[in-house]
């Protein structure tokens, strides 16, 4: 059942109210983990109580989400504040998992046990779907090739700069527009230890936000084709701005440094390359990613030797550096 959002009359600061019941036992934090860029990501705040907070921008304006799931009830009451607070309330079905109309489909196979356990503890994920191409696609440029918390901390650096406090209460903070993007100095970009190579691909498709947020309306296939039609957007990438802004549950990510290796090792106990764990998987084509994140919320990985890499020193990073790799394009 929905129920419409009411708007609430009282100071310019109240926000709009929304709730939906989802029709299935809903784990909020879960659900909505993968579109967290780090500990300190400015746009995004779990909550003591478990509730979510997100800052994003809509066509209408920017908005503050606050996700809080009532206890007994079975339902999820929405808040959101600013000029795309009408928007964001919208979205929330699918930012739930309301579009993964897929989910029913999946069975794990009876011999990969580590799947079929992270199945058993997480059988209410579903592939949310944020509605936002060039949100995902800027942060994703970002951890091209590089390590992790090193990414997210340039993009924590970035958004503070160069985004704007996002409407309502908590302190978060909204990432900037296309334009905005447009406008960071290249030295600000060597500050956030962004090299050209990265930071062209968010630079050459902001003047093209809005022919990316069609590529909403494409099957995978399609959108996948007009991704990787943008300089820079290679398989990794269509695939993580896919996973998060279109909720495609298939779009597995080739190219990364580690997930192929830890999802054949999950579930044949070899570690495999792009193409051999695509022929692993390929009996779960249309879930591919699905198998990938149940995987990584049980926390199941390759046992890791050796020492990390060293994090790189060719630019005048002042962000957090780490030592874990990365990914590729």
């Amino acid at each position: 059942m929905t129920v419409p959002v009411q708007r609430v009359p009282a100071d310019a600061g109240a926000p709009l109210v929304r709730r939906w019941r989802p029709g299935w036992e809903l784990d909020l934090g879960c659900t909505v983990s993968v579109l967290r860029r780090g500990a300190h990501d400015p746009t995004f705040r779990r909550e003591a109580d478990g509730s979510v907070r997100r800052a994003t921008r809509t066509p209408e304006g920017p908005a503050q989400l606050h996700l809080v799931a009532v206890r007994g009830a079975g339902e999820v009451e929405a808040r959101a504040w600013g000029p795309g607070a009408q928007l964001a309330l919208e979205g929330v079905p699918d930012l739930l998992g309301a579009a993964d109309t897929t989910h029913a489909e999946f069975e794990p196979r009876r011999e990969h046990t580590a799947l079929r356990e992270a199945w058993r503890a997480h059988p209410c994920w579903r592939q949310p779907r944020t509605g936002a191409v060039f949100e995902a696609l800027a942060a994703s440029a970002l951890e091209q090739v590089v390590t992790t918390r090193e990414a997210f901390a340039g993009w924590r650096r970035l958004v503070l700069r160069f985004g704007e406090p996002a409407p309502g209460p908590a302190g978060l903070w909204v990432p900037p527009s296309p334009a905005d993007w447009l406008e960071v100095p290249s030295w600000e970009w060597l500050a956030a230890g962004v090299e050209l190579r990265r930071r062209r691909v968010t630079i050459l498709a902001a003047p093209r936000a809005a022919a990316l947020e069609r590529t909403l309306a494409m099957d995978a296939a399609a959108a996948d084709r007009a991704l990787r039609s943008l300089p820079g957007v290679g398989v990794w990438t269509s695939a993580e701005v896919r996973a998060r802004a279109h909720g495609h549950p298939d779009a597995f990510s080739f190219g990364d440094l580690h997930v192929a290796a830890d999802v054949s090792w999950a579930l044949t106990g070899e570690v495999l390359d792009d193409a051999g764990c695509a022929e692993v998987i390929e009996c779960y084509r249309g879930h591919r990613y699905r198998v990938q994140r149940l995987l990584v919320l049980a926390g199941v990985h390759r046992p890791r030797r050796g020492p990390h890499a060293a994090p790189p020193t060719h630019t005048p990073n002042r962000a957090l550096r780490t030592h874990r790799p990365r990914r590729g394009g």
